[in-house]
């Protein structure tokens, strides 16, 4: 529906404009301001302490790994690290914000003016990050689940002083499946640095996207419309597409777009309003009197840099390059760094690149999915594959009998060539053997000869499959192919004279 709704609108002289808010939750034992944990699911409100729930005479103390975190992220997308920035109040009411204020940075972030460069399905795309800062989360209000919810609004602090950075980007995107695919590709950077999690479903990353429409052509931006708190690429994509088709009738009827902050309700498919969007003064910022600027020095900014691992697009390029694989390939194996081992590993046993490459993404994530686990927990090693890739490669066996034998090797820690020999699995490619058998069949199944005589070429592969049934996978597919085809054509033989 994404094209649909971008190629209507460019069809009415309207562009969108998109940008991206991202709140990730860092992957700290503990809060960013105290030493209560951040595990979720606790009991509600067991996490707490008179820091996270602001009680008077508490004061923060600032969680050294969580700006080691927020630092690897901003460095991963080519940021300037500010070696002073201020942490400052961000001042509104909301039942679960325990202070009365969030504890946020704002005129100073840690770092700025990055951007994220990738190379998708319609070319290369190049999308500015205006900044990446640290905050503390909020509590959380609960609606549903309770007996009494219809009544009462429940609330749990757990969530309280957990560390973010929020991620804001320039507004560069000018389709829903574009910012759906940022949004994608911003997770599995923050995966492969360890500084999120990407678990959408337990809120630790989750979006906001600000989103307005304008006359192709034009470089002034249109109202901007906030929506907030989308936990999938899939109601993303979604909420920009319903937002693009709302603004851009309302335009058309003369109207006037909002601006407002509205929530995506997936059920109904639909965007809703939730408040009027509030301006920067009306939070009334000023810098946190309990915590001193933050100071980071040349060398710390220089270490975390020394010690990012390699990025998912940059590992791409360089499988595509290496390898040989094409890019759909290789985006997908690259896109975790367990992933990208486990096919690196396997290649280097294997010697073969590309054969590596299909058995990751074929037999290994088919496994994988009917399991519903991650390449981390697959039953066999990259070395015993790699082996097996060998076999085939050398012709003991061919691919059919191969899957077979991945079958028996997955989870049992047995090796391919042992299997091979004990079940007698071996490629038949002897030229003789495989005449007897070849015989047989064209004598066992004459109407297929005779289409295939007749000019029907489908019926070869109904023989062969024949042959390799009769030898129960073991036959070489291409000499098959090749007795099969000569004798098929070869001129028949002249009639007996009966005597």
């Amino acid at each position: 529906m994404s094209d649909e709704v971008v190629s209507d609108a460019s069809a009415a002289g309207i562009e969108p404009v998109i940008g991206l808010e991202i709140h990730a939750q860092l992957l700290t034992n503990t809060k960013i301001f105290c030493g209560c944990g951040t595990r979720f699911g606790a009991a509600p409100n067991m996490n707490v302490c008179p820091v996270c729930l602001g009680l008077p005479g508490a004061l923060p103390v600032l969680n050294r790994r969580a700006v080691e975190l927020a630092m690897r992220a901003g460095l991963a997308l080519g940021c300037t690290i500010q070696r002073h920035s201020i942490f400052a109040r961000k001042n509104y009411f909301y039942p679960d914000l325990p202070k009365g204020y969030q504890i946020s940075q704002y005129e100073h972030p840690l770092a700025t003016d990055g951007e994220l460069a990738y190379v998708a399905d319609d070319g290369p795309h190049v999308v500015r990050i205006t900044r990446v800062h640290l905050e503390e989360d909020a509590g959380k209000s609960l609606h549903t689940a309770i007996g009494d919810s219809d009544r009462y609004t429940y609330l749990d602090f757990n969530r309280s002083g957990v560390p973010l950075i929020e991620i804001v980007t320039h507004p560069d995107l000018r389709a829903p499946r574009a910012a759906a695919d940022f949004f994608a590709r911003l997770r599995a950077i923050l995966l492969a640095i360890g500084v999120n999690d990407g678990n959408m479903e337990e809120g630790s990353l989750r979006c906001d996207a600000n989103v307005s429409v304008r006359p192709a052509g034009e470089s002034a931006l249109g109202v901007k419309v906030e929506v907030k708190n989308i936990n999938s690429f899939r109601f993303l994509q979604r909420a920009l597409e319903h937002e693009l088709v709302r603004q851009t009738e309302l335009l058309r009827a003369g109207g006037h777009v909002v601006q407002e902050t509205r929530l995506w309700d997936e059920a109904n498919g639909r965007t809703v309003s939730m408040r009027s969007k509030e301006e920067a003064h009306d939070y009334r910022y000023f810098p946190e009197p309990d915590l001193p600027p933050l100071e980071v020095s040349e060398t710390w900014i220089a270490e975390v840099r020394a010690a990012l691992p390699e990025l998912p697009e940059a590992r791409k390029q360089r499988f595509i390059r290496d390898y040989g694989l094409p890019a759909a390939d290789a985006a997908h194996l690259a896109d975790t760094e367990e992933r990208a081992r486990f096919f690196e590993d396997t290649a280097a046993s294997a010697g073969n690149p590309k054969a590596a490459s299909n058995w990751v993404m074929g037999e290994v994530t088919r496994r994988l999915k009917a399991a519903g686990a991650g390449i981390e927990v697959v039953g066999v090693t990259p070395a015993a594959l790699g082996r097996l890739i060998r076999l085939v490669d050398t012709g003991v066996v061919n691919g059919s009998a191969a899957k077979a034998v991945f079958a028996r090797m997955y989870g049992s820690g047995r090796e391919a060539e042992d299997i091979v020999r004990a079940e007698g699995l071996s490629q038949i490619g002897d030229a003789g053997e495989l005449t007897e058998v070849v015989t047989r069949v064209i004598a066992e199944h004459e109407d297929a000869v005779a289409r295939f005589r007749g000019g029907n070429e489908g019926s070869l592969g109904f023989l062969v499959g024949q042959v390799m049934r009769a030898t129960r996978g073991r036959a070489n597919p291409k000499k098959t192919n090749e007795l099969l085809r000569r004798a098929l054509t070869a001129r028949e033989a002249a009639p007996r004279t009966d005597e």
